[in-house]
């Protein structure tokens, strides 16, 4: 799997570049990111939860920062285990330029290889989910950087894409507090059929 893709942050570059480097930032912006801690020199071991079509499973890995170039490239090195549901691993090639004087462009290209169940759901159902995923920590990450921070879940949740509400009700790593309702009120649809 490639995905290149393009965003423009509503920060200068100094500030995306701090952003991108701060755990707490990155934690709250990953979809289904339970914890990043550090775990070496420019390295982090991660854990996550994540949905791809019938296939969800908690990940656990780690990420390592190389060809820093600070603040303007570095490449994200990734590989993680999901137990049954199998493995990914790959890089990610991140890129900042200045936008104006209060944006900065960010271009990444993501390399990645799945293996287990993910690796037999198929190609375009794991680019429409990394596609998904990416978009949604762009939005995440956005908020966060302009100071939003609660904001960009509550857009999440009211976008109207079916899509996006349908893989938050599948458990896609969105707060847990929010299972026990759905799964309470589909008892009481089924109680009243």
């Amino acid at each position: 799997m490639e995905l290149t893709e393009t965003y423009t942050l509503p920060v200068p570059q100094q500030r995306a570049w701090e952003a991108l480097n701060d755990t707490e930032i990155l934690r709250a912006s990953i979809p289904g990111c339970d914890s990043i801690e550090p775990d070496g020199d420019n390295a982090y071991a991660v854990a996550l939860s994540a949905s791809v079509g019938p296939v969800k499973a908690r990940f656990k890995g780690r990420m390592e920062l190389t060809d820093i170039d600070a603040p303007n490239t570095y490449t994200i090195v990734f590989e993680g285990q999901g137990g049954a549901a199998g493995f990914g691993k790959g890089q990610t090639h991140v890129k900042l330029e200045p936008d104006g004087d209060e944006a900065t462009k960010l271009t990444y290209t993501s390399t990645a290889q799945v293996g287990g169940k993910l690796a037999q759901i198929g190609s375009r159902l794991i680019d429409g989910a990394a596609r998904k995923l990416a978009g949604e920590f762009f939005r995440r990450f956005s908020e966060q950087v302009s100071g939003g921070g609660d904001t960009a879940q509550a857009e999440s949740a009211d976008s109207g894409d079916t899509a996006s509400q349908s893989a938050d009700g599948e458990g896609a790593g969105e707060g847990g507090g929010e299972e026990p309702k759905r799964k309470k009120s589909w008892t009481a649809w089924i109680s009243k059929s």
